[in-house]
């Protein structure tokens, strides 16, 4: 596969231990923990004022995850351990999920604990945790690292036709920017709540010169030609992640209900055409490899091996030279002029 710098960092919304903890039961006062110094039935509460940090998160060696350089919590380089998957029960009988991370120093010992929540959480309302599984949680990561297109996105084919992606089959032949006409060799699909930072990005139509709105996960990239360098990347060519671009305008980031998610594999990771927006799809690696089924991950994960980045892997353009009142309308007058 390539190599781990070569592949970009997911950053997802921690609270840190110490914003969730106990209010009554065996573990009063103490903040949420590892699975194996938790106790069913107690209750925790979210302290007033917490607020959700965003943990950057790598590829390390093998089967580990590091902590990345652009982090706002935690060390750079550090390991991260899954630890666990907990399902908490608020007072109305409302379950969901939250996952557990657990960043570790050079010895191993334990430096802080992270939960990411699978849903919004509310101070003042308790939690009961009813559920703790340690077996399910890489693949509950994975759901959540996976680039998405939602339901009803229409994707580019060989043939120039375009097809929603729900009707997208495993082996139908797509236009990719790089390779041509590729065939697809796994289609992911899920729904998940739409809140907080889990929310989709909607790009509404004509905001990158996209006929239809284009609605995707908060990390997606989205592939960029400029024809003058307005962002001061140095290339006209760009990855930028979606979130990057929310405007409160022509793109937003739109919560409330429930979003379907799919998500495309190809044998090498690919940018195809989504409403004619070029965009990434599945990059295999340690933290999405879970959410493939486990023979096809190994297999093309064997494939990888050894083969070169592609150039536009390392093509991301970081987040402070998208701090512009309107980088997407920016974007959209550079690819253009």
């Amino acid at each position: 596969m390539t190599d781990a710098a070569d592949k970009p960092a997911h950053s997802i919304p921690v609270y840190q231990a110490e914003d969730f903890s106990v209010v009554n039961g065996a573990n009063l006062g103490d903040p949420i923990s590892f699975a194996a110094e938790l106790d069913l039935d107690d209750m925790y509460e979210l302290h007033i004022g917490a607020r959700q940090n965003r943990l950057s998160v790598g590829p390390g060696e093998g089967d580990t995850l590091v902590i990345a350089q652009d982090t706002r919590l935690g060390r750079a380089g550090a390991k991260v351990h899954l630890d666990s998957c907990l399902t908490i029960m608020s007072g109305t009988g409302q379950t969901s999920e939250l996952l557990v991370l657990v960043e570790v120093d050079a010895a191993g010992d334990v430096e802080q604990i992270y939960i990411l929540p699978l849903a919004q959480l509310t101070p003042r309302i308790g939690y009961a945790l009813v559920g703790i599984d340690t077996e399910g949680t890489r693949q509950k990561f994975a759901e959540v690292a996976c680039v998405s297109f939602s339901r009803g996105t229409h994707i580019t084919m060989a043939s120039g036709t375009q097809t929603r992606i729900e009707d997208l089959r495993v082996g139908d032949a797509v236009l990719t920017r790089d390779d041509g006409a590729q065939k697809i060799r796994w289609i992911g699909h899920s729904t998940v709540r739409a809140v907080g930072e889990f929310a989709p990005i909607r790009i509404r139509a004509g905001t990158l010169h996209n006929e239809n709105d284009l609605l995707v996960s908060p990390d997606h990239r989205l592939f960029i030609y400029q024809r003058s360098d307005e962002l001061g990347a140095g290339r006209h060519e760009v990855l930028v992640r979606a979130r990057h671009l929310v405007n409160g305008d022509t793109v937003v980031q739109e919560g409330g209900g429930f979003v379907e998610y799919y998500q495309v594999l190809f044998d090498t990771h690919q940018i195809i055409y989504a409403e004619g927006i070029a965009a990434e799809t599945l990059l295999l690696d340690t933290r999405t490899r879970a959410a493939v089924p486990q023979d096809l991950g190994e297999k093309l994960s064997h494939s990888l091996l050894g083969q070169p980045a592609k150039a536009h892997l390392g093509f991301e353009v970081s987040e402070h030279l998208l701090k512009h009142p309107d980088a997407a309308k920016l974007l959209k007058r550079a690819s253009t002029r």
